[in-house]
């Protein structure tokens, strides 16, 4: 039989609904249906202690959302770098089942810690409001990095909070995926493994909100308040870190025994393995790479883009809700929004990876964030429009120049444009940047990704911190929303560079997978 006759004859896997909605076959379930659940209490934890972290930052002693450039970019930054040295060191010493633990284990220890040891003693363990205002007073140059180093477990609460999401969701359980799931098998399963992690976001808004508006039912005071309403959060946390733990022990000992789901020599595991390369080999290794550059300058460009953004849209959350439990609240509904969106996505995601090309799916991320800023921007810029020379925003509020529902209806859009972006990143940003991973060897997906995840990832957002730092000391005195009309044409920018190294990435992706299938 002829190569025509051969692929004329092949029928699809799945046809009609079932190909649009559940390209599972059923004997896949034991799989799939636990990776799903670790991809749920990941995000679930990942969304609680996003929206937790800016909450306690942001409306800290002597603090605001300018505050957050400063903690990414210097915080942030090197405790990112400081993980994936230590994370390279691990990788030399435990297997993969012990990695995962290792790594994972002392962020819920420290997010318990917080809520029911730290936080009751904070004014203990920090600087009272007067010490602050006196060193802010005393060195107007370092104003927003005061704050950090004397709310230092608030900082630390946010660079943990931070480095979960590159540490566990991106390295942890993506590596995990990509070490277990061939590429045909990952066009079906990654967005699907997304269209069950973001019910997570949908478990976790409704309990953000509920538990940031309970203490008032209970008539607490704002103070006690919070404090419970962390203790029932990052309990929430530590029980869904327990089901994510289990669940990975459970896989490793009940489905990577089975061929069916998992076979060593077709992953390229079988092989004999090159000898496990140092902390400074790896990186050497990393350098000479130009495919994980291309990743990398993705990861990096969406922190960037993303973070920009954020620095202004959080900047009017705190105008318009100025406490912890209202601006909790508002990104809870983000929360609870991105989750319905990203449902819906990961659906015609998981389709679009699968009948359309790579490039095709990358694409619409960088384009749909591109838009949604841009008309942010707009909007601010109109409301500074409106304001009189030199007047700040509360002070306009305040003095009746302008209404505070313009601030409002900022947030509300910024709410929905950050929810559909980042519901987009989910459903086809991370997928594609994932199956990237896949063609290659064994020593680059752990070590290379541990790089490009982490200090991309994590580098990404501090570029645009340090973006932000630069600005608000080059125009000392100015808050972010004032400095719109400089920061768009840098995302402008940023997001060109994005579309260009899908581009490059897309040939190499497609001649690599051509070879190994080869």
């Amino acid at each position: 039989m002829s190569t025509k006759t051969a692929k004329t004859s092949e029928k699809p896997e799945f046809t009609g609904w079932r190909a649009a909605l559940w390209p599972i076959h059923n004997y896949e379930l034991k799989k799939f249906l636990p990776m799903g659940l670790m991809m749920f209490c990941t995000l679930f934890i990942y969304t609680v202690l996003r929206d937790t972290k800016d909450a306690i930052v942001v409306n800290a002693p002597g603090s605001g959302a300018e505050a957050l450039s400063f903690l990414k970019g210097i915080g942030v930054t090197g405790s990112a770098i400081m993980f994936m040295l230590l994370y390279t060191k691990a990788a030399n010493v435990f297997n993969r089942e012990g990695l995962f633990y290792v790594t994972a284990l002392p962020f819920l220890v420290y997010f318990g810690a917080f809520a029911f040891l730290i936080y009751p003693n904070k004014d203990f363990l920090h600087m009272s409001i007067e010490t602050i205002n006196q060193y802010q007073a005393a060195y107007p140059h370092i104003t927003w990095i005061i704050p950090l180093i004397g709310n230092w477990t608030y900082s630390l609460f946010y660079i943990l909070s931070e480095l979960w999401g590159s540490a566990v969701l991106s390295l942890l359980f993506w590596q995990f995926a990509n070490s277990i799931t061939p590429v045909k098998e990952a066009k079906r399963f990654y967005g699907m493994f997304g269209f069950l992690g973001n019910f997570g976001l949908l478990f976790s808004g409704p309990a953000i909100i509920y538990f940031s508006h309970m203490p008032q039912t209970l008539g607490l005071s704002a103070a006690e308040g919070w404090g419970l309403s962390l203790k029932c959060l990052m309990g929430l946390v530590v029980l869904a870190g327990g089901v994510l733990l289990y669940t990975f022990y459970w896989i490793n000992r009940n489905v990577l025994t089975d061929t069916r789901y998992y076979d060593p020599e077709a992953m390229g595991e079988g092989k004999k393995k090159k000898a496990k390369l140092s902390v400074g080999e790896s990186l050497r290794e990393i350098l000479r790479s130009p495919y994980l550059g291309l990743i990398a300058c993705l990861v990096l460009a969406y922190g960037v883009s993303i973070n920009l953004f954020e620095g202004i849209w959080k900047g009017q959350i705190k105008i318009a809700y100025p406490s912890e439990s209202e601006f909790n609240k508002v990104m809870g509904v983000l929360s609870t929004i991105t989750g319905f969106i990203a449902i819906l996505l990961m659906l015609v995601g998981s389709n679009i990876l699968r009948r359309f090309s790579w490039r095709t799916a990358a694409l619409i991320t960088p384009a749909v964030m591109l838009v949604g800023i841009l008309i942010f921007f707009g909007v601010i810029y109109y409301n500074n429009s409106l304001l009189p020379d030199g007047m700040k925003i509360v002070d306009a509020i305040a003095q009746g120049v302008i209404k505070r529902e313009l601030v409002v209806s900022a947030v509300v859009l910024g709410v929905f444009i950050g929810a559909f972006s980042k519901a987009v990143k989910y459903s086809l940003f991370d997928p594609t940047k994932e199956m990237a991973y896949i063609p290659l060897d064994p020593e680059l997906k752990v070590k290379g990704k541990a790089a490009v995840d982490v200090i991309g990832g994590r580098g990404g957002k501090s570029g645009g911190a340090y973006i932000q730092m630069g600005l608000l000391t080059a125009f000392a005195g100015s808050a972010l929303y004032q400095l719109v009309p400089i920061i768009a044409p840098i995302v402008l920018g940023v997001v060109g560079l994005w579309i260009l190294s899908v581009f490059g990435l897309s040939t190499k992706f497609k001649a690599l997978t051509h070879d190994k299938n080869s």
